[in-house]
């Protein structure tokens, strides 16, 4: 769940970054506005998505981790128990910051509404199926909220008549759903401050997009005069459009005397392609080896002392994820798709571990708790076992996991554009030494 988050915010990054250098000062704002409202969306998605054939586009470095052996049915049980416990009690704690994130910002969100509510009890000036008017008492407030538009009443005629152009493009476009498509996505992803930038820059596009609209209607010489003199009376409410904002006129008036952008800068658009090619072809690539150990308790995982250091390869060698035909255990030759092969293989080589390995090297050599033994070999292009290292707390139980792997039968090898190649793997071996008196 982790690395899906941190996916997830890194792609949003990528796509805001895309905006910010490269869509945000041209005028094609209809664009600009699905662009925000998409790639926030497809940020979540891509994550989800893993397509083998990308996956072999990138060499893959390192081993190919096979799934845990588990050495006899007692450690099975006692080691599934004890992570069990350990990844209910880590998820829970999680799960209760999520939650309390989730209710502050639900929080948030109702006194928000409740002061826009507050505005909807004022007097209904003008209402049909395209539009309602409430005049706010003693305010020059100006903002909508989907069909509604709040004006206050210390605005003149000629302020009210600018004010509704531009109203009236906001009520047209449904701009409010946008703001509140983001309400909902802050408080789900409340941890993620992406969305609220995502926000904020739709917002300043929402005014663009109006200014632009309410020229159609306004002369611009005024309308400048408008922004510039009008008292400021603004609400703090994320989600409704508003008129006065500060913090934008001199945005809106340099969009406004800004030329408008050539057809052929439409073609920056198309860059949101390759960089979802890289996107895809990044979670494609991913190894996954987090998740085959994820059954395995912290205090297994944190023992970095037992890591093997990588040795850079044979250029001949591969990574197993990528090769055409992987190496097959003798029985597994018949299975027909790649997939099957690879559980059978994994299957075998684990059957073979657990029926030669001497679980009571542990006690003998008076270890105790969860030991972890982390085997490294490779397939060469005989079929035969080769290279085969090994880390572990003892010295002794490196010998035996030495011993057992080079006891595997000879492989059927994989193959790579028809050509015969090594294959590398890396095998942890999790077995439990009893205490005194268990």
């Amino acid at each position: 769940m982790l690395t899906y988050i941190l996916q997830v915010i890194f792609f949003q990054l990528l796509f805001l970054l895309v905006y910010e250098f490269l869509l945000k000062k041209e005028t094609f704002f209809t664009y600009n506005r699905w662009y925000l409202l998409l790639t926030p969306l497809i940020a979540l998605i891509l994550p989800l998505l893993k397509i083998e054939s990308l996956g072999s586009l990138v060499q893959a470095e390192g081993f190919m981790m096979l799934h845990n052996v588990y050495l006899n049915d007692s450690s099975v049980s006692h080691v599934s128990a004890e992570a069990a416990t350990q990844i209910f009690s880590e998820n829970n704690w999680w799960w209760t910051i999520y939650a309390g994130g989730i209710l502050g910002s639900l929080v948030v969100f109702i006194k928000k509404y409740q002061a826009l509510n507050k505005m909807f009890r004022f007097q209904v000036v003008f209402n049909d199926e395209r539009v309602r008017i409430i005049r706010v008492p003693n305010s020059n407030i100006a903002c909508t909220y989907f069909n509604t538009v709040f004006l206050g009443d210390q605005l003149s005629g000629t302020e009210e008549q600018q004010i509704m152009s531009h109203e009236l493009v906001h009520v047209k476009q449904n701009h409010s759903a946008d703001l509140l498509f983001f309400e909902m996505l802050k408080i789900l992803l409340w941890f993620n401050p992406l969305i609220y930038m995502y926000q904020s820059r739709l917002t300043v596009l929402h005014e663009f997009i109006a200014d632009a609209g309410a020229l159609k209607t306004s002369k611009r010489q005024s309308y400048y005069q408008q922004l510039l003199n009008t008292a400021f009376n603004t609400k703090n409410i994320s989600f409704i459009n508003q008129f006065f904002n500060q913090s934008l006129i001199k945005k809106r008036i340099v969009m406004l005397q800004k030329s408008q952008s050539q057809t052929i800068a439409k073609f920056k658009y198309l860059i949101i392609f390759p960089v979802m090619l890289v996107m895809l072809t990044y979670v494609s690539c991913s190894d996954g080896i987090s998740e085959k150990n994820e059954d395995i308790p912290n205090e297994i995982h944190n023992t970095s002392a037992l890591e093997l250091e990588t040795k850079e390869s044979n250029s001949e060698d591969v990574a197993f994820g990528l090769i055409d035909q992987v190496p097959l255990f003798p029985s597994c030759e018949n299975l027909g798709s790649k997939e099957e092969q690879k559980k059978c293989m994994s299957q075998k080589i684990q059957e073979h571990v657990q029926k030669n390995f001497n679980t009571n090297m542990g006690s003998e050599l008076g270890l105790t708790g969860t030991n972890r033994v982390i085997v490294q070999f490779k397939i060469n292009k005989k079929g035969d076992i080769a290279d085969v290292k090994a880390r572990a707390p003892h010295p002794k139980l490196e010998e035996e996991a030495i011993r057992v792997i080079k006891s595997l039968p000879q492989m059927i090898p994989g193959k790579e554009d028809g050509k015969v190649v090594g294959v590398m793997y890396s095998l942890p071996i999790v077995f439990k030494v009893a205490e005194p008196g268990e």
